[in-house]
């Protein structure tokens, strides 16, 4: 079975195509690349390396967020166009899953980071056992101090992701020797960790299949407080 991997719910690029558990080629890239211009030349760049077309493809696997906005829908909607233009399955799966799936032997909880802007976080905490990766602490949005206070509890934790090093002082400094932080090379989410671990979910309905943002867009938020505030006036009238 052949499987097209996509991941470009952050700045990382990633994309990767494994054949019957083998991987043939992958494509990591952790600069602030312009997905929208790089994707799809990446795509096509791995399918011309290992002499395959779109068409060889018997699943497709996408990142479903969250993450960035602009990058999460650009790999869905590549995911989603290919998956309908040649009839093949979708599978999606968290980011957080996909980077947390680069340590699933910590003997630990791992717990990625996507950096949220003020404060705040993208992050969720996982054990692997059983051959699957289960959630300890639900994936979300979270203040970084809410996710710390979630994460005392008396086992070592890994961070994981390139975010965390904006974080890392205050984690360390909380959480003590208990805060084990990724080396670097595991910091970068991989299509082949995404294809592995998407194979244990089901299928994706093409149609219905949207991002997982894991929170309002901020331009929805404000509306939504706009429309609270035009309540209120209603209500005062």
């Amino acid at each position: 079975m052949i499987w097209l991997g996509i991941d470009t719910a952050n700045t990382p690029l990633s994309v990767a195509i494994v054949k019957d558990g083998q991987l043939l080629a992958e494509e990591n890239a952790a600069m602030a690349i312009n997905h929208s211009l790089r994707a799809m030349p990446a795509i096509e760049e791995l399918f011309n390396k290992v002499d395959m077309s779109p068409a060889d493809v018997d699943a497709i696997a996408v990142s479903e967020g969250p993450g960035s906005y602009t990058g999460v829908r650009i790999g869905v909607t590549i995911a989603k166009t290919l998956a309908w233009t040649l009839q093949k399955p979708l599978y999606g799966l968290s980011s957080l899953q996909v980077l947390a799936g680069n340590a699933i032997y910590f003997n630990g909880l791992i717990c990625p980071i996507m950096d949220a802007r003020r404060g705040n976080v993208y992050s969720a905490a996982y054990r692997y056992q059983d051959g699957l990766l289960t959630a300890v602490i639900e994936e979300g949005h979270y203040a970084l101090e809410e996710l710390i206070r979630l994460l005392e509890q008396d086992e070592p934790i890994l961070f994981i992701g390139k975010d965390t090093a904006i974080h890392e002082k205050q984690l360390v400094g909380q959480l003590g020797d208990r805060a084990v932080i990724a080396p670097l090379h595991l910091n970068l989410p991989r299509a082949s960790s995404l294809i592995h671990l998407v194979q244990q979910k089901q299928e994706s309905d093409i149609h219905t299949f949207v991002p997982e943002y894991r929170r309002l867009a901020e331009a929805e938020a404000n509306w939504l407080k706009e429309q609270g505030k035009e309540q209120v006036r209603d209500s005062n009238d």
